[in-house]
């Protein structure tokens, strides 16, 4: 009995050890609390997900901006959310596939708005509103370029920036290399997709990250993992309210909210 409750007591321990967030309090999560992101910038049919003008919109509606950036075949960084361009652009290209003169070749979604570079976004946004940038990645070479080009990118920036990925090996990259930086981890419930995945939704990849804040899916808010790992210390970010009553009845436990497709700049009050 004293050797099961032993065993029991461990594997405690070990789990606990693997999801503990960041131990610190980062100065950006005060930055973060409270806020509306909008998602790929406040789109509709005239403005495109992750176009400029899109990015134009929230910073005239003051709201921060959540976008997803990739690296090119050239080594450039492009804002862009899709593995592919087939449901933005219809081609079925990849972006890490792609040049980046191939890609300013399309339109997004029938519209006269290319697909933007992160150094175009960010001369848009001009430091006006916060810019929270999704890392799209899943093989550790190509995170790893993309850490490095986009961190080339951000480090001259001087407006307020935080970073994520579903990719774990993106916040481990900003622990290791950039530890000044408001990192976070993206993660879902992941109930009925592969083993790999489902294990992602416990948040055991935090031993590498260690992030100072979790974005998780809020149809999963009650999720025990995700539960867990806010009562450890992890700032809680929402993903995606589609609607006025989803923010109205999962606001809770969040503290920040990333939104489209209705009119949120009417309720920040």
């Amino acid at each position: 009995m004293w050797i099961a409750l032993g065993v029991v007591l461990f594997l405690l321990l070990a789990f606990l050890f693997c999801v503990f967030p960041s131990p610190r309090r980062h100065a950006e999560r005060k930055n973060m609390a409270g806020r509306l992101i909008a998602h790929r910038g406040l789109h509709d049919a005239q403005k495109p997900e992750n176009s400029l003008a899109a990015f134009r919109a929230a910073v005239d509606a003051k709201l921060a901006i959540e976008n997803d950036i990739h690296i090119t075949k050239d080594g450039e960084v492009v804002v862009f959310h899709d593995d592919t361009f087939t449901r933005m652009c219809g081609c079925d290209g990849r972006p890490e596939n792609m040049t980046l003169r191939e890609i300013k070749a399309l339109r997004l979604a029938g519209t006269e708005e290319t697909v933007p570079t992160l150094r175009e976004c960010l001369d848009v946004v001009d430091g006006r509103v916060p810019i929270l940038v999704e890392f799209k990645c899943t093989k550790p070479d190509v995170c790893r370029r993309l850490c490095e080009k986009a961190d080339e990118i951000l480090s001259d920036y001087k407006g307020v920036y935080w970073v994520q990925s579903f990719y774990p090996g993106v916040p481990a990259w900003y622990r290791r290399h950039c530890p000044r930086i408001c990192r976070g981890q993206l993660a879902s419930s992941f109930r009925g997709k592969s083993f790999s995945l489902r294990l992602l939704g416990t948040l055991v990849a935090n031993v590498a990250a260690r992030p100072d804040f979790v974005s998780y899916d809020i149809a999963a808010y009650r999720y025990i993992f995700f539960r867990f790992n806010v009562l450890l210390g992890a700032f809680p970010v929402g993903w995606t309210y589609r609607s006025e009553k989803d923010l109205k009845t999962r606001k809770k436990p969040f503290k920040t909210w990333i939104f489209e497709n209705f009119d949120a700049p009417g309720l920040r009050q």
